[in-house]
């Protein structure tokens, strides 16, 4: 098969032609028809990421159909079109068992355990568990990004940030993670004041529905001017980017009693990012992470695509070529396109 391979960190990819994955016997073979070139993916490629054995293969985000089922597997057969959560449980560890494997303590994450989705064909593993069947209604490219910039920010607003209606959320960073934010925290009823350096993305999260943007590149103090918008601060805020100034921010500007989620990763450099912790302990504010989503818990989120409720559409940017990859991979921390970047041509 065609992949995208690298043998150094930081070091240029290259397209070159590997064997075939053959299938575990608790897991499958994906045939890819769709992938998405994501942030994590290039902090992979940094080497940020202690889990990475070279030679390797990135790629996380992905939908396709089933080409060959091990044989303990039980729920799948060859055709069916899937997609995956980006973090694979394993259903033996207690958080599996209790339902929470999204925080597995064997996980394991194709583009970052093991080889990922830049391909023609990935493995994945515990099949039973973790792939989730894709409705007819929904193209790969847009499931492409179900797998982990969408359902991340879907438990991160719905699950973890437990957005009501009529409360505030600020969203800080407006690529593929914050703003499937904006549109989910939108379709619950919140009120949504998006928050980026970038006036297209702000433009396309007041088309997804949020109330107010900020340009963090023009404000002095972001966190003021949210809790000016909000008479008080927001209920929950989100650090979508991964970020020590995102990260600063979106703690500082809550309410009393608020939420914060960090949804971006915090690596490399920005592992120890400064915490106002007199504001957490006066304000008795939550500090969350979120890390994902489990695969029973897509069909609440594809419920709500389903019914028209979510446009997942709206958020696939540019469809490039596997040939295009490495270019678009090295680029992710210099430029992100409004929108998600999706390989579409294998």
């Amino acid at each position: 098969m065609r992949a995208v391979l690298f043998e150094k960190f930081a070091e240029t990819p290259k397209v070159v032609t590997v064997d075939d994955p053959t299938p575990e016997t608790h897991g499958v073979v994906i045939k890819v028809e769709a992938t998405g070139v994501c942030r994590s993916d290039w902090h992979g490629w940094m080497g940020h990421d202690n889990d990475i054995t070279l030679p390797h293969v990135p790629g996380h985000e992905l939908a396709g159909v089933i080409e060959v089922v091990g044989s303990r597997v039980s729920n799948w057969k060859v055709g069916d079109r899937v997609t995956v959560p980006f973090i694979s449980g394993c259903g033996s560890c207690p958080e599996c068992h209790a339902g929470q494997q999204q925080v597995c303590e064997n996980q394991e994450q194709p583009g970052f355990t093991y080889w990922g989705s830049f391909a023609e064909y990935v493995s994945i593993h515990y099949a039973d568990l973790n792939v989730v069947a894709l409705p007819e209604s929904l193209d790969y490219a847009t499931a492409a990004s179900l797998g982990c910039r969408f359902a991340t920010s879907f438990r991160a607003v719905i699950d973890q940030g437990k957005v009501n209606a009529g409360q505030w959320v600020a969203v800080h960073g407006c690529g593929g993670v914050g703003l499937s934010a904006v549109m989910i925290a939108n379709a619950v009823g919140a009120n949504v004041i998006a928050i980026d350096i970038d006036d297209e993305k702000l433009s396309l999260a007041k088309e997804l529905g949020a109330v107010q943007t900020i340009n963090g590149a023009n404000k002095k103090d972001v966190s003021e001017a949210v809790i000016e918008l909000t008479k008080g601060g927001a209920h929950v805020s989100l650090d979508a980017l991964g970020h020590p100034t995102t990260c600063f921010n979106s703690i500082q500007n809550l309410r009393p009693r608020g939420k914060h989620i960090q949804v971006g990763l915090m690596l490399g450099e920005h592992t120890k990012p400064q915490i106002p912790m007199a504001r957490v302990i006066s304000k008795e504010l939550e500090i969350l992470g979120s890390h994902g989503m489990q695969a029973h818990r897509y069909g609440a989120m594809l419920d709500m695509i389903n019914k028209g409720k979510l446009n997942l559409a709206r958020l696939v940017g540019d469809k490039i070529s596997l040939d295009e990859a490495p270019e678009s991979l090295m680029n992710m921390d210099k430029f992100q396109s409004v929108g998600a970047i999706v390989i579409t041509k294998f």
